[in-house]
């Protein structure tokens, strides 16, 4: 079976080379970029399974480089952990809001972006339902084919974006806590990450416009599906 393959898009070279280190130690294959410009090139040109994205780049930072992959439909379903030694929440949301599927704030434990990445790489459609295909009102939702119209048209979600849309579909009428959340969509759960859901609801409701009413805000539980 090929390798998965992991871009790493990071300028301070001791990093870049322990994540390449670790990545390859748990069997994936590892490229590397110094630059946003260079990181963009090599992921259109490569299609990664994932990109792990250092924020402050020379040239083009990180959020344009996100920004850009997120508006390429060859490139919006790969999947980015933005990689900062920020830690201000507002520079994580944003990160998240230009569709960024998680963070990562520096220092940061091998281990524990492994373990992100093994979680991310993992989304598929969710199983235990035995409709694969939902339709409510002008919104469809194909799970096998990880496939969302509105009104007919195409919306392109990103892995989690559709993630947190079967969730919520499949257990439709029970409120699901950002904790619960977390650890079925993200495959982890850390005190602190709740507004990561919060962010990744917002985009959501976004792009399946008008139907956004099917996802409920449970204030002070978090969401439910109500169609």
């Amino acid at each position: 079976m090929d390798k998965q393959t992991v871009l790493i898009v990071e300028d301070d070279e001791d990093i870049s080379q322990l994540l390449a280190f670790n990545l390859e130690g748990a069997g994936f294959k590892a490229l590397a970029a110094a630059d946003g410009l260079r990181g963009l090139e090599l992921a259109r040109e490569k299609k990664p399974d994932l990109v792990i994205l250092d924020i402050m780049l020379p040239g083009m930072d990180g959020f344009e480089v996100c920004k850009e992959l997120k508006r390429d439909a060859a490139t919006i379903g790969v999947p980015v952990i933005m990689l900062t030694a920020r830690g201000e929440e507002v520079d994580r949301i944003v990160g998240l809001e230009l569709g960024a599927d998680d963070y990562v704030v520096k220092p940061f434990s091998p281990r524990e972006l492994l373990l992100r990445v093994r979680a991310i790489l993992k989304r598929a459609a969710p199983a235990g339902d035995d409709r694969s295909r939902w339709v409510l009102e002008g919104l469809e939702v194909d799970m096998d084919a990880h496939k969302v119209q509105v009104d007919s048209e195409d919306i392109p979600l990103t892995a989690t974006e559709f993630k947190l849309l079967s969730e919520l579909i499949r257990r439709r009428g029970r409120v699901q806590t950002r904790d619960q959340l977390l650890n079925t969509v993200w495959g982890y759960e850390f005190e602190g990450y709740a507004r990561t859901v919060d962010t990744h609801i917002r985009r959501l409701r976004q792009k399946i416009g008008d139907y956004a009413k099917f996802i409920e805000t449970v204030r002070g539980v978090g969401y439910r599906f109500t169609a």
